[in-house]
């Protein structure tokens, strides 16, 4: 009887076990980001997706930038990165987590279903997270983040101050010139000009581009950025001198060689200067700063008819999926939802940032739609293929902040940049 009673109990201790209900098995996606002014967004579509699928998505924020950078970069050398996270560097530190295994190329989903995915995304968006054949970092060809919004940094202008100026609000300039008189018409009016967060040096980098290839075309920018051009090419010379133009004619604003761009920001929002250099992002700051801000949205004026004005552009914030992870196939899955169209446009009207999904533009505000208009024209560093050496490019940036002031040059800059340049190039070889 004792021996039937232990087989007896066996069978219960097994058939309860079979029929107890699984603890622990629900997938949690953890998702790294440092964009503030998104986080209840993220929350509430998290709470959807969840609803919809069973699955929790936790979205961790780490701000300001800096300091998400630094947390990602160490979590990956611990190999303890989350299942989907983005990365602020260039495109070379890019490549360099993709060349780890960090990064899960997401070409085989994009071309699922006749590229069904791919094709919902600006193809300027999708650019900026590709890898394309025989580029310069040696990363395998492939698309490795998904876009879920994009950007174009433009100038922007206060229609307000333009009538006080005498001009007409519905005509920003279209000429170099007629910038250049607007600033002379603003210094008169003992007004601030064009505030930007300049000494966020890569701003300057962004605008001093634009007239680089409207200058002297894509091609020969991509050349001295190669080393076959140098930067005392009369072309590059022009580009230097450009700012002391602004300089001279009162279009700079005081200060603005120090400025970050929160600063700069809320200079604008606050009615204190005519014209702002800035991302479209910032249509969502300006709402919280100023919401009866009257202003518009406009191409860089044009020094040259040789070339298009390309602006920078393309995708603003990226999820990457973190090939290490246990959860990558539901990270994806998860990446395909938060970019199909009806989150793509919850976030936009949510956050007031410009939709990576091109078939949710229907209902953007008039003011995002200006900044969209110039998306299929522009440009970014991270497409290029090809990089500038961080030394040249702080030296350039530099120069430039120096010429505004009044210390140098623009041929002196020049000199100094190509003396860099050089330098860097002669370093290289030496490897």
């Amino acid at each position: 009887m004792k021996h039937k009673s232990l087989i007896l109990w066996g069978i219960l201790a097994f058939l309860a076990g079979c029929s107890a209900p699984k603890t622990g098995s629900k997938t949690t996606l953890n998702v790294w980001h440092w964009m503030t002014d998104r986080q209840s967004a993220f929350e509430e579509l998290a709470a959807r997706y969840e609803t919809q699928t069973g699955i929790k998505v936790n979205f961790e924020l780490y701000a300001p930038s800096d300091a998400y950078t630094q947390k990602v970069r160490a979590a990956a050398q611990g190999e303890n990165l989350p299942d989907v996270f983005g990365i602020l560097d260039k495109k070379s530190d890019f490549a360099s987590f993709v060349k780890a295994g960090h990064v899960l190329d997401l070409s085989p989903y994009m071309k699922e279903n006749t590229e069904e995915w791919k094709n919902k995304f600006f193809p300027k968006a999708l650019a900026v997270n590709e890898f394309t054949e025989g580029n310069s970092y040696g990363v395998n060809p492939g698309i490795y983040g998904a876009p879920i919004d994009v950007m174009t940094i433009q100038m922007l202008y206060n229609k307000d101050l333009f009538q006080q100026l005498g001009l007409d609000p519905r005509s920003p300039p279209q000429t170099f010139t007629e910038l250049l008189d607007i600033g002379k018409k603003i210094k008169a009016a003992n007004l601030q000009g064009m505030v930007s967060g300049w000494g966020e040096v890569w701003m300057i980098d962004c605008f001093a581009n634009n007239y680089a290839f409207n200058l002297m075309g894509e091609a020969k920018v991509l050349a001295t950025v190669r080393g076959e051009v140098p930067y005392t090419d009369p072309d590059w010379v022009k580009v230097f001198a450009l700012f002391k133009d602004l300089q001279d004619s009162g279009m700079l604003a005081s200060g603005l060689v120090t400025m970050i761009n929160k600063q700069a920001e809320q200079l604008f929002a606050n009615g204190n200067a005519v014209f702002a250099f800035n991302g479209s992002w910032c249509v969502n700051v300006y709402k919280s700063m100023n919401p009866k801000l009257n202003y518009g949205a406009f191409l860089p004026p044009q020094i040259s008819d040789a070339y298009l004005m390309r602006i920078w552009g393309g995708a603003g914030s990226s999820f990457l999926v973190n090939a290490k992870s246990k959860n990558k196939d539901e990270a994806v899955k998860f990446l395909k939802w938060l970019t199909d169209d009806g989150q793509q446009a919850y976030l936009a009207e949510a956050t007031s940032n410009l939709p990576a999904n091109r078939n949710s533009l229907k209902d953007i505000p008039p003011i995002l739609a200006q900044f969209s208009e110039a998306m299929e024209t522009s440009t970014h560093p991270s497409t290029w293929g090809v990089s500038e050496f961080s030394a040249v490019i702080e030296a350039f940036d530099k120069g430039i902040q120096s010429i505004i002031i009044g210390e140098k040059t623009p041929e002196q800059v020049a000199q100094e940049v190509q003396k860099i340049k050089e330098r860097e190039l002669a370093r290289k070889k030496a490897k």
